[in-house]
């Protein structure tokens, strides 16, 4: 008689750049994963994921998948590999290493970022290994540095209010963030609220499908949300629509940016941003009165020139009502400040042997990798740069250098692993331990591996164990185990003297815990900056020779009917996508279709477009071919590039990032990808 086949349910984590970081169930039969679920008991989950994530088994065991050592054997970008054994491409990848490492070890660069969210498999042995290298450091700025900048000048770190208690709110403003997209959970909250009669207001470039579900739908310009915010300040002030207690006591700056907002009449900011006058007035008088007022701001708003100050403007308006007093309101764009978790314990920094080793803007890793001088090697893990970064042909180039030396630890052969000279294969998040914090709410979240590793794949942290033993360096800490440092993530000072501290036997329990945190955290001030107040001006950027207070920056390449380039471009991620992960997930794509721009019929009829014309869109820095989707969803004078494609299956080899620049925002050392100015004409054979 046959055994009845052994079914167990583990605990996970959604391991995405996603705000809503859920907790995972993954079904497990006879050592093989047939179903990832949401977790009904975390109550941020509840049971539900997005369609990306609950396909999850598909990319685990996608027929793609990298599960052996390869080693590159044609040239660069050719696509040419071969299967080595672990301990033919350690060695090499050794002994290469430590040739540079003796004479330049800073010319050795880390590559990474959010390919997975977790503390462990994202930067603690890795991290540790490059700093006693004594490698280069990578300024990670390539999706959130602006706004988090903007954040710490304003409240001192990454604060915000619980996102649970936006299903109080009265009235909920979706600032640059399409959440049905991008953060399925808050939409269910907000939708909520809206039952409970609260008034939603979107604000966002593209008509998005979350603007279809609100109540009024502001399409400003791209890059003008500054304008817009101190539009709002000057109404709250001229009608006295301000809470003067509550500024008095926990706020400092307030006469400075008064005089800021009044140059912003509503009529000078709809001219700026292409909105009606009323729109604006109507839109500062339902904050000033329908209480409690919450906002949900997104990066997108930060992906321009002033996108810091718009960060920085937004994030100036609940002090100025008074709406911390009330839990439902406020702003979340990150809330990760929150948490207790003990980064610096997990990577180290202080282990560094190369106290000069340059700063690499990863946001400018086209120019970096195009000075030989500067770049010997790179280790890509948890990205895909030659996708995602900005001004890719410049990024494609300095990869393709024959004399760069490059690692690539994946799942699948991207457009990075391509040009790579060895392939890792890494393990996905249903075979291995990690730790995960959240930017969208404040809960800390355990994964625990679920089957044990495809072929010879390896968690993130074991590579590097091996490479650092082949290496010579052999410092125990680069030998912790990964439970341990699960463990290690919570010996935060502030948690373990916490009332109720998050302890590793809850996570081991139930999957997740909360941090400690007040419902309404700054109901009485108490902000973290060192005056304990929300500053409305910033010392401290002001001694960095910026203006103290927030201002509107125009964009560097702003839309213009007479320019060479027209048309304003925002690249913001497909629907079935989560930057370039997921791209090669069949089903996901098929869903997706195909790389569409998106263009408003007017502009399609200035130049001779119908639907699904095969375009060229260009500017100074390259061209992308792709199909033309003519649609409202898309402004006149704006054109959205639905991204991040692999450049492998664009038309002719490239993606929406051909075309984006490699200039920083104001503040933070972020990329422009939303200040970008192109034409776009037919296509021609």
């Amino acid at each position: 008689m046959q055994n009845a086949a052994m079914t167990t349910t583990i605990l996970g984590t959604c391991p995405h750049d996603c705000p809503d970081t859920c907790s995972l169930l993954t079904t497990v039969q006879d050592g093989v994963a047939i179903k990832v679920q949401g977790n009904p008991n975390h109550p941020l989950t509840d049971g539900v994921l997005c369609t990306k994530v609950s396909r999850y088994t598909e990319r685990t065991y996608h027929p793609d998948r990298v599960l052996h050592p390869l080693k590159r054997v044609g040239p660069k970008g050719s696509g040419q590999f071969q299967q080595v054994s672990w301990d033919e491409a350690l060695s090499d990848i050794a002994a290469r290493l430590k040739t540079i490492a003796d004479k330049t070890p800073e010319r050795i660069l880390p590559y990474s970022y959010a390919g997975t969210m977790g503390m462990v498999q994202g930067e603690s042995i890795a991290m540790r290994f490059f700093n006693l290298l004594g490698a280069a450091r990578l300024d990670r700025t390539i999706c959130s540095s602006a706004g988090a900048e903007a954040l710490t000048q304003t409240f001192g770190a990454k604060l915000g209010m619980k996102v649970q208690h936006f299903n109080e709110s009265k009235l909920i403003i979706i600032w640059g963030s399409n959440v049905i997209t991008s953060s399925v959970h808050f939409w269910r909250i907000a939708q909520e609220a809206k039952r409970q009669g609260a008034k939603l207001v979107c604000i966002d470039p593209r008509r998005t499908e979350t603007a279809d579900k609100c109540d009024v739908h502001l399409a400003l310009k791209p890059g003008t949300d500054a304008a817009l915010a101190l539009a709002l300040m000057h109404e709250l002030i001229t009608h006295d629509w301000l809470d003067h207690d509550y500024i008095a006591q926990h706020t400092l700056g307030f006469e400075a940016l008064r005089e800021r907002a009044l140059q912003w009449p509503p009529e000078r900011a709809a001219q700026v941003c292409g909105l009606q006058v009323d729109d604006i007035r109507q839109l500062a008088h339902d904050y000033a009165h329908i209480k409690p007022a919450a906002i949900r701001l997104n990066y997108g708003v930060q992906r321009s020139r002033g996108g810091g100050n718009a960060v920085r403007a937004v994030a100036c308006l609940p002090a100025l009502t008074g709406a911390w007093r009330h839990r439902a309101g406020g702003v979340v764009l990150s809330v990760s400040g929150h948490a207790l978790h003990n980064g610096v314990a997990l990577q180290r920094a202080d282990l560094h042997t190369h106290k000069s080793a340059p700063l690499i803007n990863m946001s400018t890793i086209g120019d970096a990798l195009n000075t030989p001088s500067l770049v010997e090697a790179v280790v890509v893990y948890n990205s895909n740069p030659v996708a995602v970064a900005p001004d890719s042909a410049k990024v494609v180039k300095g990869f393709a250098r024959e004399d760069l030396f490059t690692v690539v630890l994946e799942h699948f052969m991207t457009d990075t692993a391509d040009l790579a000279d060895y392939v890792l294969p890494a393990t996905t998040q249903l075979e291995h331990w990690d730790i995960h914090n959240s930017y969208g709410h404040t809960d800390v979240l355990l994964n625990r591996p679920a089957i044990a590793p495809m072929g010879e794949a390896k968690p993130n942290t074991q590579i590097f164990r091996e490479l650092s033993q082949r290496m010579g360096l052999h410092n125990p800490l680069l030998q912790e185990d990964d439970e341990s440092l699960c463990r290690l993530a919570l010996q935060h000072p502030r948690n373990l003297a916490s009332a109720s501290p998050v302890t590793w036997e809850k996570l081991l329990q139930d999957g997740f815990a909360h941090w400690p945190m007040a419902d309404a955290p700054f109901a009485n001030g108490g902000f973290a900056t060192a005056s304990g107040k929300c500053e409305f001006f910033s010392d401290r950027l002001q001694a960095q020779g910026q203006d103290g207070l927030p201002d509107y920056l125009p964009n560097y390449e702003p839309a213009n009917p007479q320019a060479t380039y027209p048309l304003a471009m925002i690249s913001p991620p497909a629907r079935n996508f989560l930057n370039s992960s997921f791209v090669n997930v069949k089903s996901l794509r098929d869903m997706e279709g195909e790389p569409l721009l998106e263009i408003h019929p007017v502009d399609a009829a200035a130049r001779g477009l119908q639907d699904g014309t095969m375009v060229r869109v260009f500017n100074d820095r390259g061209s992308y071919d792709c199909k033309a989707q003519l649609s409202t969803r898309a402004q006149p004078g704006m054109v959205v590039g639905l991204g991040v494609w692999w450049r492998k299956l664009g038309v002719k080899g490239t993606n929406v990032n051909e075309l984006t620049s490699q200039k920083l925002t104001d503040m933070g050392r972020a990329p422009v990808f939303y200040d970008c100015a192109v034409q776009v004409e037919a296509q021609t054979v």
